[in-house]
């Protein structure tokens, strides 16, 4: 009576809705969606940024429009779209985030799996030595892992008896029996035998048949590839349909007397019947497989069942596969296998074009624990090695385009301002490069990936230089990308291009390193910041009307909410200006009204905005603080670089201590620094 009672059990739960029936998309979609979006914009388009993606200690960094796209197809299937009948399939580069995001995606759905109400459920058939013809086996699983509630949908012959029995035992109504019946579908060919089966033995009474089922919970193991289970394309002469499907079992053949009986195909063998209760099954590369093993993927996802011999055994789940660009352009270039890519949503993975974002990319291929040299010393980090290896990669992802340069480009990928270039021109430019018919000239479908990245942190790792001064100095990775470019990029002109852009790199570092070796001499680590700000601050104040004699004026501001006074220095704002290049009065009037309305913008919506984005407005504020306070940058250079009289020697210990105490750098890496400012490479 137990085992009655348990199934029952299990259908007044979903009645009462402490367990939930539904399929695979319906599941992932109520996961993402759950945890709630947010609106963001990304190039110039409003899209949406789902927390999901965004949580634990490495997690999915940007790809925006990939995740949208993918969220739209669950959504869209789970609403009994035609996606249900699709594979979602992310195509790209190698080392650009599609495992990662899959991967990342699959434990996700595990943890949401977890919790009482979403766990999925299976029913095993029991008592089967009773039935004569089983042998030893007395126990069978649903191979499938199939929904008590499919058992419960199939209980009797005819539909009208089963709705009937879940409107009187379960406490169904006609509404919600119509919900139910829209996930319905047959049992598989050896759970549908076998129930006819014990039927037959029980002559029909439900009170017996009962008595031989269970319902039992999912294995949730991440290793056995059950709920989630990945298949990566194995070496042609090796895999088989078998490994996907199942094949006949000798050792159940040796139980089972009824040779008509589907239980003697082994389904788990293969790696679909284990994901096949509303799991996931990724598969990995899935251009890669051979033709026949393609061909099998053609009838899984249109159908959605497992078929062997003629038996069918229905499946739900959501079928996801990677494949790089050149695998699947050769795939597309065979004419004869356009039914199976007509059945894939294919998404476009692009690398991520974002700078900042890239940081915490970046942060994660040099790994988040203390490295050690080879005597097992601690090896610091330049602060500037992030910035330096970000901005290096992400500028060999831009393509080329006549209307902005890989710098403007760059800032407005950042949401960050690029002079006079609006984030419309990159809209334009990124709509254009959409045209392209070959993938790879879209933008951001081309650049060194992650793993190139990785590459190049380990060459750096390794120098001999870096394990001398126990420090990875930033200006190194330069170095080691070059290698990685000329090592393993194969195209001429991409490898040309690339090295190109890091030249480009190099003088945004050394931008940087200005700002840097302004701050270190100002001994504050914000010190150009505060001169950017009282620069801006000072244009929106040059025309107050009570500014008096003294020039002094008073403002609120809106980072503290406190008073403030200001002396507007008119001379130092004109400098500022000549630097950027403005010579006429217009020009002046142009960019001081540009900066003005960014302000306005901005610290509405950002009360902490520090305009250090704008990079053409901080160095030409560095560049003047330079050669005000110090008589030129270029004697500056000559006290650093000339330290046989006291007095240069103790400007340089005390911009080393800055360094060392405020700044974060190492005796190494500020040496270095300090040394590079020094000589005149890499100038713009």
């Amino acid at each position: 009576m137990a085992a009655y009672e348990k199934l029952i059990q299990h259908i007044s739960a979903v009645q009462a809705d402490t367990r939930v029936f539904e399929n695979a998309f319906q599941s992932v979609a109520r996961m993402i969606l759950g945890a709630g979006f947010e609106k963001v914009v990304v190039n110039g388009r409003t899209t949406y940024d789902f927390k999901i993606f965004r949580v634990g200690r490495k997690h999915t960094i940007g790809m925006f429009d990939e995740i949208n796209s993918f969220v739209s197809y669950v959504k869209d299937a789970a609403e009994g779209g035609s996606s249900k009948e699709m594979a979602y399939v992310l195509v790209g580069e190698p080392g650009n985030g599609k495992t990662f995001f899959v991967e990342f995606l699959c434990s996700q759905y595990r943890g949401f799996l977890t919790t009482p109400r979403n766990r999925r459920y299976t029913f095993r058939y029991t008592g089967l030595s009773q039935l004569g013809h089983y042998g030893k086996i007395d126990v069978i699983d649903s191979q499938t892992y199939e929904d008590p509630m499919i058992l419960a949908m199939n209980l009797f012959e005819t539909n009208d008896e089963n709705r009937r029995f879940l409107a009187e035992q379960g406490g169904f109504s006609e509404a919600q029996l119509d919900t139910l019946y829209q996930n319905y579908r047959p049992l598989g060919a050896c759970s549908g035998y076998i129930w006819s089966e014990i039927r037959a033995f029980c002559d029909n009474d439900p009170e017996r048949m009962f008595n031989h089922v269970e319902v039992i919970p999912v294995p949730m193991s991440e290793s056995l590839g059950t709920i989630t289970g990945k298949y990566p394309a194995k070496d042609k002469i090796t895999s088989s349909s078998v490994d996907l499907l199942g094949e006949e079992s000798i050792q159940r053949l040796l139980h089972i007397s009824d040779t008509n009986n589907p239980y003697r195909f082994d389904l788990r063998r293969g790696a679909l019947a284990r994901v096949a209760g509303g799991g996931i099954h990724f598969s990995d590369e899935i251009f890669k497989n051979k033709k026949d093993l393609v061909q099998v993927y053609l009838g899984v996802i249109q159908n959605r069942a497992i078929e062997i011999d003629g038996y069918k055994w229905p499946i739900d789940s959501l079928i996801i596969a990677t494949s790089n660009n050149s695998e699947f352009n050769r795939f597309l270039a065979e004419r004869e296998e356009a039914p199976i890519v007509d059945r894939c949503r294919i998404c476009y993975v692009s690398h991520n074009t974002n700078y900042r974002l890239q940081e915490g990319l970046t942060s994660y291929a040099i790994g988040s624990d203390t490295k050690t040299t080879l005597t097992n010393e601690d090896l610091h980090q330049d602060p500037n090695l992030n910035y330096a290896a970000s901005v290096g990669v992400v500028l060999t992802r831009f393509p080329r385009s006549e209307k902005l340069t890989p710098i403007e480009i760059m800032k407005l990928s950042a949401g960050e301002i690029a002079g006079e270039k609006s984030i419309k021109a990159l809209a334009e430019v990124i709509d254009t490069l959409g045209q392209e018919p070959d993938i790879t000239k879209r933008f951001g479908q081309k650049g060194l990936g992650h793993r190139s990245l990785g590459r190049a942190v380990q060459l750096l790792v390794e120098n001999s230089e870096t394990n001398e001064g126990r420090c990875m100095v930033a200006y190194d990775i330069f170095k080691s990308l070059e290698r990685v470019v000329l090592d393993y990029v194969v195209d001429t002109n991409d490898r040309a291009k690339y090295l190109e852009d890091l030249k480009i790199a190099k003088g945004l570092y050394r931008e940087r390193i200005m700002t840097e070796m302004f701050n270190a001499y100002m001994d504050e680590p914000f010190a150009i910041r505060k001169d950017v700000m009282n620069y801006v601050n000072m244009i929106i104040g040059i025309d107050a009307e009570n500014l008096g004699p003294d020039r002094m004026w008073k403002y609120k501001d809106p980072q503290s909410g406190e008073l403030r006074a200001l002396k507007i220095d008119e001379r130092y704002v004109r400098s500022v200006e000549e630097r950027i290049g403005l010579k006429t009065e217009e020009q002046r009037d142009s960019f001081r009204t540009s900066i003005r309305k960014i302000y306005g913008q901005k610290i509405s919506v950002d009360p902490n905005y520090d305009f250090m984005d704008n990079l053409e407005l901080v160095k030409a504020v560095t560049d003047v603080r330079l050669k005000s306070d110090i008589a030129g940058a270029g004697s500056l250079i000559g006290a650093l670089a000339n330290r046989t009289n006291e007095e240069n020697q103790k400007l340089y210990d005390r911009m080393i201590n800055t360094m060392l105490n405020k700044l974060g750098y190492c005796r190494t890496c500020a040496q270095k620094t300090i040394e590079y400012f020094c000589t005149q490479e890499d100038e713009t």
